[in-house]
């Protein structure tokens, strides 16, 4: 099975039949989270995220369902389907996943889809740790992660000596 990512607050969703996308919003914990160091932002998403007020516009534009010229769209999720289901969060939800799709009343059927599920990619010092030095430098030829790993630690040398003088 390939590796598939968390869903969590701000993954961007869409309708099949609706004309936009809108942004999921995380309202049934704030406990687990994921791609997030502070644990503020990102919460990860369970099968509990139903309603109508799941969503930040509570909308995918015009629903093409709901007749002919098609009418607003408003959102009322009743369950997820493709989830992780061998986990549960503190709140009894189970995971929601990239590939997890909800029903939607007025469909009746799976027609909202995850298009992003959310995470952002940063930086942290064990990726500099992990970098391999000559790719790096065919990559960036002007910046040595060895000697900027040098420096600091250097610089951090340095603070240390100046905080056991005070």
């Amino acid at each position: 099975m390939a590796e598939k990512y968390v869903v969590v607050q701000g993954a961007t969703c869409t309708c099949q039949f609706g004309n936009t996308t809108d942004i999921l919003q995380v309202k049934t914990h704030a406990k687990e989270f994921a791609n997030d160091q502070k644990a503020i932002e990102k919460p990860i998403a369970t099968t509990l995220e139903i309603g109508t007020s799941t969503f930040r516009n509570n909308s995918f534009g015009s629903c093409t369902q709901m007749g002919n010229p098609p009418p607003p769209c408003k959102v009322n999720l009743t369950q997820w389907n493709g989830f992780y289901e061998k986990l549960t969060l503190s709140n009894g939800g189970k995971v929601l996943l990239e590939d997890s799709r909800a029903i939607c009343a007025v469909a009746g059927v799976p027609c909202i889809s995850v298009v992003h599920h959310g995470q952002i990619e940063e930086l942290s010092e064990q990726n500099f740790k992990n970098t391999n030095r000559k790719i790096q430098s065919q990559l960036n030829p002007l910046v040595d992660i060895v000697d900027m790993e040098e420096e600091k630690e250097q610089y951090l040398a340095q603070l240390r000596s100046l905080i056991t003088l005070e």
